[in-house]
């Protein structure tokens, strides 16, 4: 295994290596004011980043690189567009010179990322990153709790079959065969995450969740991840079926836990956000569980993603 890919690639090591080094230099050089610092998280950041290798042999990265931006304590609103906005040229930059999106996270506060510490993205995050420029991460993330990786709330399923059912909505509709494979892709990886939470035995890297779930598709869309090719080893009904079968495992976990089923509190923040009711019969659930009870129909009778329906998970996710 390499710092950043899965596997062995010696060279596509070494090239996230340099650009890392390079972007973060360029970033200290900046001294941007209240930055805290960046530090690069995703697949390339946990030591399981994808290589994709062209049918001459030459190697490739196929992932985004997600670079994460914490702010210094107390940073205001306009201190955080300062700071996203002199990153920005760097995403583009950086976009053309390696051919995949290089991303950077909105900057947050040191308070706004303890507050979201029950999130799998977060978890993950504070799991595996290597740091970039300013504070290393061991000081951005102090006020982070370390939780054990089988304790997420059953929130975080269902966000991610929300997250995932998108996309394969929005594969089954798109011309592109490769965003349509990755989007399958991730779909079955996604299923088999959210049952593994349901199950409360999600492990933090890929394989120990394979091992754990036992889903030979799901190993299939592992190897793919860390070496995809033109052809995805599971198609859009596989993926389908596998999604189904993790929102039965979310939704029986989810009754057996008594999960709440409406509050004012969800009431008033999709109201603050949406400014309609929308469907009643959803009113005061959580936004991620209404738009998740709008994608099972949609995936159920495979059909196309309405413009409300995406909008209200942009939003929302």
């Amino acid at each position: 295994m390499g710092r950043y890919v899965a596997g062995e690639s010696p060279a596509m090591d070494r090239l996230v290596e340099e650009t890392v080094e390079c972007i973060g230099a360029s970033i200290d050089a900046m001294r941007i004011p209240r930055l805290g610092g960046v530090v690069l998280g995703g697949g390339y950041g946990r030591g399981e980043g994808g290589v994709y290798v062209d049918p001459a042999g030459g190697e490739h990265l196929y992932n985004d690189l997600d670079f994460y931006v914490v702010s210094a304590d107390g940073a205001s609103g306009a201190e955080l567009a300062a700071i996203d906005a002199a990153l920005a040229p760097f995403s583009a930059e950086w976009t053309r010179r390696l051919g995949v999106h290089v991303d950077f996270s909105p900057a947050k506060t040191p308070w706004r990322i303890k507050h979201d510490e029950e999130r799998v993205m977060i978890q993950e995050l504070v799991h595996g990153y290597v740091d970039v420029a300013g504070l290393p991460g061991e000081e951005l993330f102090s006020r982070v709790g370390r939780r054990p990786p089988d304790a997420f709330p059953l929130t975080e399923a269902v966000r991610l079959l929300m997250n995932r059912g998108v996309g394969l909505v929005l594969a089954m509709e798109s011309d592109d065969a490769a965003f349509a494979a990755r989007n399958v892709n991730k779909c079955v990886l996604g299923a088999g995450d959210a049952a593994l939470i349901a199950r409360h035995a999600y492990e933090w890297k890929t394989a120990d969740r394979a091992a754990a779930l036992g889903w030979p598709e799901y190993d299939a869309a592992m190897a793919w991840k860390f070496r995809p090719s033109a052809d995805c080893p599971c198609d859009w009904e596989t993926a389908r079926r596998l999604w189904l079968k993790a929102l039965d495992e979310v939704e029986s976990a989810c009754r057996r836990g008594g999960a709440r089923r409406r509050s004012l509190y969800q009431a008033a923040r999709w109201l603050a956000r949406r400014r309609t009711v929308g469907c009643l019969r959803t009113f005061g659930m959580e936004a991620e569980v209404r738009i998740l009870k709008a994608l099972t129909r949609l995936v159920a009778e495979r059909r196309p993603l309405p413009d409300r329906l995406l909008r209200d998970w942009k939003i929302f996710n």
